[in-house]
C-alpha cells in the first residue's frame, strides 16, 4: 500500500511540476524585452533525450536487458515516434487561440474522436453508458467556451472564431495521439516489451527525428533558440524542469502499470487533470467564471462515470477469470497385499488469470 501512495504521488508531483512548467515556458514572456519562446520542437527535444535517459538508467539499475530490437519492431518504434513528433506541434499552436486550462480539459476528453471514427468509419455501437459519457463531455466542453469571459480586443466574432481553430488544433492533436495510444497497445502485446523498453526507444527514436529536421542546414531553428536561451538564461532552468519532471512522471506511469495494473492508474490519471486545471487557475491567474467550473464538473463527470464502469467491468472479468477452475479426475487402481483393489480418485484443479499491461494515455 505504502509503494502504490509514492506512486500516486510521483504521478502527482512530477506531472503537476510539468503542467506548471509547460505553461511557463509556451505563454510566458521572458526579459525586458518581454519574448516568448516559441521553439517547440527544442522543447520536445530536451524531453525525449531527458526521458530516453532516465528510461536507460532505470533499466540499467534494475540489471533487466536493453537488447536491439528485431527490424519489424525497429519499425513500429520510428513509426509511433513519428506520429508522436507530428503530434506534439498541433498542440503548442493551440495555445495561442486557447488559454492552458481549456486546452487540458479539451485533451481530457480522448473518447470523443475515438468514438466518432468507430461509428463514422466502421460502423460500429457501443454501449449505452458510453454514449452518456459522450454526450456530458461533449456538453461541458462547450458550455465551457460558451461561458468564456469575452476578450475585448478580438471582439465576439475573433474570439469565437480563435477559439474554434484552437479546438480544431488539440482534435487534430487527440487523433494523433489515438493512432499513437493503439499503436503502442499493438507493441506491447505483440512483442512482450517492458514499459521502460518502450519509453526508451520510443524517445530515442523521436530524438533523432527532431535532431535531423533542426540540424538541417537550411532550417535556422536551432541557431534562433540557442540565441534566445543565451540572451534569456533564466529558460534554461525552465526548459530543464519541465524535461526532468517529464521523464520521471513517465517513469512513474509505467512502474504503476508494471506493479499495479492498468485500473489503479485510471483514477490518478483522470483527477491528475482535473488538478492540473486547478494548479494552472492558480499560478498564472487565469479568470474562470462560475459556468465554466459547474462546465469542467460535468467534464470529469462523464469522464469519471467512463473510468467507474471500465473498472467494474474488469473487476468482475478477473474475477471471473480467478474463479474459473479446470478439474481433472485421475482414477488409479492398486493392489493391496490382500488382494483387494483399492480405487483413488484424484482432483487436481487449476487457476489462471491473465493480466494485460497497456500503454499510458495521457
Amino acid at each position: 500500500m505504502l509503494r502504490l501512495a509514492g506512486c500516486v504521488a510521483g504521478i502527482y508531483s512530477c506531472f503537476l511540476t510539468w503542467g506548471y512548467y509547460q505553461e511557463k515556458v509556451s505563454t510566458t514572456p521572458y526579459g525586458q524585452d518581454a519574448q516568448k519562446f516559441k521553439f517547440f520542437i527544442i522543447l520536445n527535444l530536451a524531453q525525449s533525450l531527458c526521458a530516453a535517459t532516465v528510461a536507460f538508467l532505470y533499466l540499467t539499475l534494475q540489471g533487466k536487458s536493453l537488447s536491439r530490437p528485431s527490424s519489424s519492431l525497429t519499425f513500429k518504434y520510428l513509426q509511433v515516434a513519428l506520429i508522436g513528433v507530428i503530434a506534439s506541434p498541433f498542440s503548442y499552436a493551440a495555445l495561442k487561440h486557447i488559454d492552458y486550462p481549456t486546452m487540458i480539459l479539451t485533451k481530457s476528453c480522448k473518447l470523443v474522436p475515438v468514438m466518432l471514427m468507430n461509428i463514422l468509419l466502421y460502423r460500429r455501437k457501443f454501449p449505452t453508458y458510453k454514449y452518456i459519457c459522450v454526450a456530458l463531455v461533449t456538453i461541458g466542453v462547450s458550455g465551457f467556451m460558451l461561458f468564456a469571459p469575452m476578450d475585448d480586443h478580438k471582439g465576439k466574432k475573433g474570439a469565437a472564431a480563435s477559439s474554434l481553430y484552437g479546438l480544431f488544433l488539440v482534435a487534430i492533436n487527440l487523433t494523433l495521439d489515438g493512432v499513437t495510444n493503439s499503436t503502442q497497445d499493438q507493441i506491447f502485446h505483440a512483442y512482450k516489451v517492458t514499459g521502460q523498453q518502450m519509453m526508451f526507444f520510443m524517445n530515442l527514436s523521436m530524438s533523432a527525428y527532431m535532431a535531423t529536421w533542426l540540424l538541417n542546414p537550411f532550417n535556422p531553428e536551432l541557431g534562433q533558440a540557442l540565441a534566445f536561451c543565451q540572451t534569456h538564461p533564466a529558460i534554461i532552468k525552465d526548459i530543464a524542469m519541465f524535461s526532468i519532471c517529464g521523464a520521471l512522471g513517465q517513469c512513474f506511469i509505467f512502474y504503476t502499470l508494471e506493479q499495479y495494473g492498468s485500473l489503479s492508474l485510471v483514477t490518478v490519471t483522470v483527477t491528475r487533470k482535473l488538478f492540473t486545471i486547478l494548479l494552472s487557475v492558480v499560478a498564472y491567474g487565469h479568470q474562470l467564471t462560475l459556468q465554466q467550473w459547474s462546465m469542467v464538473a460535468v467534464v470529469f463527470s462523464g469522464i469519471g462515470l467512463e473510468a467507474y464502469v471500465k473498472r467494474s467491468e474488469k473487476l468482475q472479468k478477473m474475477a471471473a477469470a480467478s474463479s474459473t477452475t479446470t478439474t481433472k479426475t485421475e482414477k488409479v487402481v492398486q493392489g493391496s497385499p490382500t488382494g483387494a483393489t483399492t480405487t483413488t480418485t484424484i482432483t487436481s484443479t487449476t487457476t489462471r488469470q491473465r493480466t494485460t499491461i497497456v500503454a499510458p494515455k495521457n
